[in-house]
């Protein structure tokens, strides 16, 4: 296979990396790793794996030691990375919700808003968009990196505030830490080279993983219903559908029953069954997807 007819893709070590690699293979990617191993091994022979830190891809991305990559938008805007992006896909280790950069301090101190730090120590691993932030708003403070632990640093006095990522702000409290702001919400995003964007190949794969691991990702809360239903009870029973399309109906042989296969959002469908079985609904069967496009 020529060089160009292959993809040289990044996934994210550490706290993202197993909800990454379950994305892919609900996407039809399995990847299969090895003990102390960056180069995983996975079923298509157009991709060639590596595995780093988020906090790295997006350098590796840019400088064309990786073709493509998932990482944060948070680390892209750290590293100001020149690359395309090709879309965002929001998932994380605990939620689908975005996780979100906060500023924090001790939940007894005095400190009530941001202005409150001028003159002050924070600690955060997202260095420059912290300058950055506290520079716009004009207040002047000392940002420091932090090597790990970061919430310790202001329990154990070693600053007066962190800035540190949340997605439900429970490690924070269970330090009696007390957020004050939230400086950035990020989410994952599928970025590439730009040189390699332009390669018509190359372009056509990365987009292809895109269609494919966004329908994961669209599937995760949606699952199809099917049934049988009475024909003159099928009015009644389309006024309770909210499907995402149409319901397809057929005909079952030789009786006035229809058959009714929809897809509907996974957390109305406890409220939803015992409904239709109220109006005539049955053999009422209900399935996972894998990917919804």
């Amino acid at each position: 296979m020529a060089e160009s007819n292959v993809l040289k893709l990044g996934i994210p070590k550490g706290s993202l990396q197993d909800a990454t690699i379950s994305l892919f293979e609900r996407s039809g990617w399995k990847i299969r790793q090895h003990h102390r191993n960056y180069f995983p091994e996975i079923n298509d022979p157009e991709i060639q794996l590596s595995m780093c830190r988020a906090q790295e891809m997006s350098r590796y991305v840019e400088d064309g030691t990786l073709d493509a990559g998932l990482t944060g938008k948070d680390w892209i805007l750290e590293n100001e990375s020149d690359v395309e992006v090709i879309s965002d896909l929001v998932y994380s280790k605990v939620s689908s919700r975005p996780a979100r950069w906060v500023l924090a301090v001790n939940g007894d101190s005095p400190f009530r808003r941001p202005e409150d730090l001028a003159g002050k120590k924070i600690a955060t691993e997202l260095v420059h968009f912290t300058e950055q932030y506290f520079t716009n708003a004009k207040i002047p403070v000392d940002v420091e990196f932090s090597w790990g632990a970061t919430e310790a640093k202001v329990v154990e006095g070693l600053a007066d505030a962190i800035v540190e990522v949340t997605e439900t702000g429970t490690t924070i409290k269970a330090h009696g830490l007390r957020i004050i702001a939230e400086l950035l919400q990020t989410n994952t995003r599928l970025i590439a080279n730009k040189e390699s964007w332009t390669d018509p190949w190359k372009r056509q794969k990365m987009q292809n993983i895109d269609l494919l691991l966004q329908g994961a990702l669209r599937a995760e809360k949606l699952v199809g219903l099917k049934m049988n239903v009475p024909e003159d009870k099928m009015g009644d029973i389309m006024g309770l559908l909210p499907s995402l399309t149409s319901p397809t109906v057929a005909g079952l042989y030789n009786k006035d029953w229809l058959s009714v296969e929809i897809v509907v959002e996974e957390g109305v469908v406890r409220d939803l069954i015992p409904k239709l079985m109220a109006l005539g609904a049955e053999g009422v069967i209900e399935y996972a997807l894998n990917k919804v496009i």
